[in-house]
């Protein structure tokens, strides 16, 4: 996996976990970006933030939407690769870098369904318990799917996020 890779996720995984500004309570809400092309409930009015990112061999704009709520960052980024050859193989890596972030073991993926997504055998949901550069204990849930050629990667990153607000976010996504 491409270094600029480890750095553009290193950058949306820092920015989500950088991201305070909101409430210690749960307070959710539906959130549009601006082209309409997802839906999701925060818990917290997320900023949002873009970078451009090497991934699956082309630079692209990654955009991230993160808000941190009850000590838990929840997150959602994503970019359009403009060649769907490369959707599959940019999930994996995405995947893999969530992994390698957290210096974690593999863990076992499950099936993901997002509302709207194209069906795609990387559309996958993990949790992986690890450490930050820091040494700080934390776990990430995360999801990836795509739409035609945009691939999003949603997140719940924190010390070991309750379940009950991972599953309302991750089943507050979908694709209109």
């Amino acid at each position: 996996m491409s270094p600029r890779i480890l750095v553009g996720l290193a950058f949306a995984l820092g920015v989500a976990l950088g991201v305070s500004a909101c409430a210690p309570t749960l307070d959710w809400r539906e959130v549009r970006p601006e082209d309409g092309r997802w839906v999701a409930l925060f818990p917290c009015k997320p900023k949002t933030h873009a970078r451009s990112v090497e991934l699956a061999g082309t630079q692209v704009r990654m955009h991230l939407y993160a808000c941190t709520a009850a000590g838990h960052t929840y997150a959602l980024s994503w970019a359009d690769l403009g060649d769907p050859s490369r959707v599959t193989p940019a999930l994996r890596m995405l995947r893999q870098a969530t992994v390698a972030n957290l210096d974690a073991p593999e863990p076992v993926p499950q099936p993901l369904q997002v509302p709207g997504m194209t069906p795609n055998p990387e559309a996958l949901r993990v949790r992986v318990s690890g450490h930050l550069p820091d040494g700080q204990a934390v776990t990430h849930v995360a999801g990836y799917f795509a739409h035609a050629t945009r691939i999003h990667q949603v997140n719940v990153v924190g010390p070991e996020p309750p379940e009950e607000a991972v599953q309302t976010f991750f089943e507050g996504l979908r694709l209109p």
